[in-house]
């Protein structure tokens, strides 16, 4: 069996799982080369994978300006910073694992396509639901025609009251000139994922949305910038950064976004509470992403999706499926003999199709439902050949997907509907 070997270039929560997962398939991968400014993480890499000291650097550039040596190169920095290492690693030879969203513009996302053509690279995606056995399932259950032809789903991206206030109020992904908007971020995902399962080209789309809640007119009377300085309503609040950050030992995940550390103690996060804006009210941020959006889609043969992503949620994923024998009803955060729920038309009953799958939690925690673990393997097999670009999510395939999110996010703001096929022949 080959084993192929890699190099990770940006070590934060995506990066280090991605390698750790390939610690856990060490017949076929090798981590042997890191490239992180931040030194906790970049020494958790190197100690976690055994990685010699001239194969670590602080910083991309300096680990792409010697010559290529290993195979594939993830690609795990910040949204706004993959299009040039992603370049450059391709144009030493190497293969990549991009996280996504690939590139925080259409011209970008475009520019790494072509340039994985121009120099014949893999180059695959990390539009990790495609890989869960909930959406392989559930693509199973509409091939085999079980709801007869799709004619119209609704499709709900739940992201969850704290999730929201974490990662897009306080956190890395809260302001578009840091990061990229919302819908590309964050539902990427969902529309390469409808894409997929419905095996048809979106045609047209249109999108509502707007930054509703989480604004400083909304803030409590009285609330102090920094929720450690005592707020009167902290005791209520579901924000309260001293409960979500501090109190709760448990949230590895919180604890670590804000202080940059792999194990953080009581002293990091409080300090970090203190100066960053993790520890901010999450009323007096400079977020400036959507809270809610809604993206109205036409499919070919006048296929219908109604895709909603919303903050004010428990969080999951769930659709809705609509066709000409019955109905289905998907719910990723349920069990796999519940996960699927089905009004037959021939015996107008309800039912369950037991998919037969470990439920792992389809959180970022919880490895998005076994998708981290399932593009590692299928990463595997796609560079030995056993899998050709249209079995994953390459970035051709994704390339296209994300211009969705490019279109439904001009309409947003313009208060246009989109035609498709113009959109990608302006990019594409």
């Amino acid at each position: 069996m080959k084993q192929f070997t890699a190099i990770v270039i940006g070590a934060g929560s995506r990066g280090s799982t991605y390698t750790n997962k390939m610690a856990e398939m060490p017949e076929k991968f090798k981590v042997i080369g890191v490239a992180e400014p931040i030194d906790d993480r970049r020494n958790y890499i190197k100690d976690k994978h055994n990685i010699a000291d001239e194969h670590c650097f602080d910083t991309w550039e300096k680990i792409l300006d010697i010559p290529k040596f290993a195979d594939v190169a993830i690609i795990a920095t910040m949204d706004r910073m993959h299009t040039e290492p992603a370049i450059k690693a391709m144009e030493l030879g190497y293969d990549l694992l991009l996280e996504k969203p690939a590139a925080p513009t259409p011209e970008e996302c475009a520019l790494i396509m072509k340039k994985a053509e121009e120099y014949g690279r893999k180059v695959l995606v990390c539009h990790v639901l495609r890989y869960t056995s909930f959406f392989k399932s559930l693509k199973k259950i509409l091939d085999d025609g079980v709801i007869g032809e799709v004619i119209n789903v609704e499709h709900i991206e739940a992201v969850g009251y704290k999730h929201q206030s974490h990662s897009f109020v306080r956190g890395n992904w809260g302001n578009e000139e840091r990061s990229s908007f919302m819908l590309l971020q964050k539902c990427c995902h969902d529309l390469d994922i409808l894409q997929w399962l419905l095996d048809k080209k979106c045609e047209r789309i249109q999108s509502f949305g707007s930054c509703r809640h989480f604004r400083e007119e909304n803030a409590p009377e009285g609330s102090p910038d920094y929720c450690i300085e005592g707020c009167p309503v902290g005791e209520t609040c579901y924000y309260n950064a001293m409960k979500l950050y501090y109190d709760d030992k448990n949230n590895g995940w919180f604890r670590g976004a804000a202080t940059g550390k792999t194990v953080p103690k009581d002293c990091d996060v409080l300090k970090a509470l203190r100066e960053t804006q993790y520890g901010k009210c999450v009323y007096k941020c400079d977020n400036d992403v959507v809270d809610h959006q809604t993206v109205n889609m036409e499919f070919e043969g006048g296929l219908t999706v109604v895709m909603t992503m919303s903050a004010f949620t428990r969080g999951g994923r769930r659709l809705r499926i609509m066709g000409t024998k019955g109905e289905l009803v998907a719910n990723m955060s349920m069990p796999s003999d519940q996960a699927f729920c089905l009004f037959s038309f021939d015996t107008n009953e309800t039912t369950h199709i037991n998919a037969d799958y470990a439920n792992v939690g389809d959180s970022i925690t919880g490895g998005h439902g076994g998708g981290d673990q399932g593009i590692i393997a299928d990463l595997y097999r796609y560079l030995t050949g056993e899998l050709d670009a249209e079995d994953v999510s390459e970035i051709g395939i994704s390339c296209q997907n994300h211009m969705l999110a490019f279109a439904a996010e001009d309409s947003r703001r313009n208060g246009t509907v989109v035609s498709l096929k113009e959109y990608m022949e302006k990019y594409m």
